[in-house]
């Protein structure tokens, strides 16, 4: 089956430098609660990179027994060495996840040949389904639609977190899409426009907040109630730009925490907590 809805890309709650699990716990089951379509941890916005690997494991142990197969998992898992992400597939297939979410290699800037073999040797090395995840100017690498439509033919690249800020490019791939491939925006502030245009859903980092108005928009573009979908898009559209206006998920974490829902907004350097400005115009969106 096609990968659709809102999935939450999870934040990895700390205290004191350590896991909160008690947090973690408590998250997934509000997410539950919330009916969203999936879970992705272990991604950029749950600082997969300041991750040990004692800890990557503890997360997707506690993951599954947190999740009990209610939605299904994808894992971030991806990096610019191919050798290296292909052996940590071993680490993620001991555990019952549904697949893995892989970035385009970073810094190292493949040619698009190169990525397709990145790619191409990490679905020949595993039966897991693979999201293949396009955010260049992270990465500094486009993945162009061409080497997506190449991807799409592997037996288990399944779909694509589209971030690559190119309103063309998405366009044309959403006009276009490839037979039985999922394509979900990681842009948050696109998600209305690619739901309206054909797409599967998103993969959002702001759905951890307001996530009931997340599912209502999929819902009601699913339903064809486009008039209600716009309505309740635009609320959503003012929120989101501020999540983002600092690294993260640091806005998320603190928004998170005053809600009540983790025990702390600490987050693991390079990153640092939201500024004081940011914090005092969050504090009045929430309320």
């Amino acid at each position: 089956m096609k990968i659709q809805g809102v999935y939450v890309p999870l934040i990895t709650p700390f205290i004191n430098d350590e896991i909160d699990l008690k947090s973690y716990k408590k998250m997934i089951e509000h997410y539950l609660n919330k009916g969203v379509s999936g879970f992705i941890p272990l991604g950029t916005t749950g600082e997969g990179p300041t991750i040990s690997q004692y800890e990557y494991e503890k997360i997707i142990d506690k993951t599954i027994e947190y999740n009990d197969k209610k939605v299904p998992v994808f894992i971030g898992l991806g990096g610019n060495n191919t050798k290296e992400v292909v052996s940590k597939l071993k680490i993620v297939e001991k555990y019952e996840v549904d697949g893995i979410l892989s970035v385009c290699p970073y810094y190292n800037r493949p040619e698009q040949r190169g990525i397709y073999e990145h790619f191409l040797k990490i679905s020949q090395s595993t039966d897991l389904d693979i999201i293949i995840y396009n955010i260049p100017y992270r990465t500094g690498r486009n993945i162009e639609n061409e080497t997506i439509y190449k991807l799409a033919e592997l037996k288990n690249l399944v779909g694509i977190k589209d971030s690559c800020g190119d309103i063309k490019q998405t366009t044309s791939l959403l006009l276009n899409p490839p037979k039985d491939f999922s394509i979900l925006t990681g842009e948050d502030i696109m998600f209305y426009t690619v739901l309206t245009l054909g797409g599967d859903g998103g993969i959002l980092a702001a759905s951890h907040l307001r996530t009931e108005k997340f599912m209502d928009v999929y819902n009601a573009v699913r339903d064809n109630n486009h008039e209600l979908a716009l309505k309740i898009w635009k609320e959503l559209a003012k929120f989101i730009p501020m999540l983002f206006e600092e690294a993260n998920p640091a806005p998320l974490k603190y928004c998170l925490n005053k809600l009540g829902i983790i025990d702390s907004d600490e987050v693991r350097l390079p990153l640092t907590e939201v500024t004081n400005n940011l914090k005092n115009r969050l504090d009045k969106v929430l309320i």
